[in-house]
């Protein structure tokens, strides 16, 4: 363990924790709260109830001040109410422990998480980083939750970026959407957000029958069922092409209505969810990972996919931060649409480059794999909040 000066209490708020709900952003706060730990400080994790049984995670205590089950509504869209029950929950635990903590790394998912801080800690002299996974333009707010709820949000996501006194963020979108909105200061980018792993071996072999792999869930901004014609069209000059969807969601029911219209019901398996061992060695063997996510933050499963030798399929998107990880005919290709030709021309391309490109993915994932970890990014947030906490001491 790396000294860093005197120990920090650290409290970490974001209304979800991994495992009991997953996602990149879960795993994400709970590599930073295990990272902090590493580097013996204390972490409080401030979340919402989401488990029958109280969760037991060594170093790290863990307590709920809310008590929603559900943030979603059918169409997957995250509902107000949850929001600002978890804030007010928030605000009030921070409010009556006031000396509890020397910083707070506060999740701006959602926007309502950062006035509520600021407001119970005003005063207190308590060092805050805001950390966006993601900050959303103005039209995408009003697509995602109708123009009313979609405005609100944005207003609050204006006066989240006003509130920051630190922030920061894991791509170079959004560092850039941050200062366009009017942040105090410069944001902290982070070098990357990767997870090495021990425990899943490299494939640079070519499997057969080759199989396109998706990962995550289905809901409108990943475009999933997109897919299906996309592997209908690659199939026209990779006969045995199959494909494994897996994940579920709002959207589920539109990828199985696509498989059955053409036909592909013994060529693509829709899975679900399933055990990490099974998803590992889906992606491993996979000839192809494919996302066509319009909105992502950072893309980890680019990362996990690659760091197996798998080479990836993008589409190109104003507010896709993934893209930024793929270095075209290294670790695979970015389509410019979901067309199914189009994107179906670019599974082609990748499978068809074989084991070169597996062997160019896997060596670029060692690459940025020594410097580019949650760890890293972890301890750039440290640092800013430990010489704040220090300064206050």
């Amino acid at each position: 363990m790396r000294s860093r000066g005197a120990p920090v209490r650290i409290a970490i708020a974001f209304d979800c924790l991994f495992p009991w709900t997953k996602g990149g952003g879960e795993r994400l706060y709970r590599g930073f709260a295990e990272a902090f730990v590493a580097e013996g400080h204390e972490v409080t994790y401030l979340t919402r109830l989401q488990w029958d049984e109280p969760p037991v995670i060594e170093g790290i205590e863990v307590i709920a001040v809310s008590r929603d089950r559900d943030l979603y509504d059918e169409n997957g869209v995250r509902t107000l109410g949850p929001a600002l029950r978890y804030a007010r929950g928030l605000a009030g635990h921070l409010l009556a422990n006031r000396n509890r903590y020397d910083a707070v790394l506060v999740c701006a998912v959602p926007s309502t998480n950062v006035p509520a801080v600021r407001a119970a800690l005003l005063g207190s002299g308590v060092a805050i980083d805001v950390d966006w996974l993601e900050v959303w333009r103005p039209d995408q707010w009003r697509a995602y939750a109708g123009p009313v709820v979609g405005r609100v949000a944005n207003a609050l996501q204006w006066l989240a970026v006003k509130l920051s006194p630190t922030a920061s963020c894991h791509s170079r979108l959004h560092a850039g959407r941050l200062r366009a909105a009017g942040l105090r200061g410069e944001p902290v980018v982070s070098p990357g957000l990767i997870e090495p792993r021990e425990d899943v071996e490299p494939n640079t072999a070519v499997t057969s029958p080759p199989r396109v792999v998706f990962v995550g869930r289905h809901i409108a901004d990943k475009r999933v069922e997109t897919i299906p014609a996309a592997v209908a069209e690659a199939r026209k000059q990779v006969p045995d092409l199959e494909a494994t969807i897996f994940g579920d969601g709002a959207g589920r029911a539109a990828v199985l209505a696509e498989v059955e219209r053409l036909g592909l019901g013994d060529v693509v398996r829709t899975p679900g969810f399933v055990d990490q061992e099974e998803l590992d060695e889906g992606i491993r063997t996979a000839a192809v990972l494919v996302n066509p996510s319009q909105r992502e933050g950072y893309g980890l499963v680019v990362v996990e996919s690659c760091a197996v030798g798998t080479p990836v399929v993008l589409v190109e998107g104003a507010d896709n931060s993934s893209t930024e990880l793929v270095e075209p005919g290294v670790n695979g290709l970015v389509a410019r649409t979901t067309d199914p030709a189009e994107l179906g021309a670019a599974i082609v391309d990748v499978v068809s480059a074989g084991e070169a490109m597996r062997k160019s993915t896997h060596d670029w994932y060692l690459r940025v794999s020594r410097t580019h970890t949650v760890r890293a990014s972890a301890l750039q947030i440290l640092d800013r909040l430990a010489g704040a906490a220090a300064a206050r001491r």
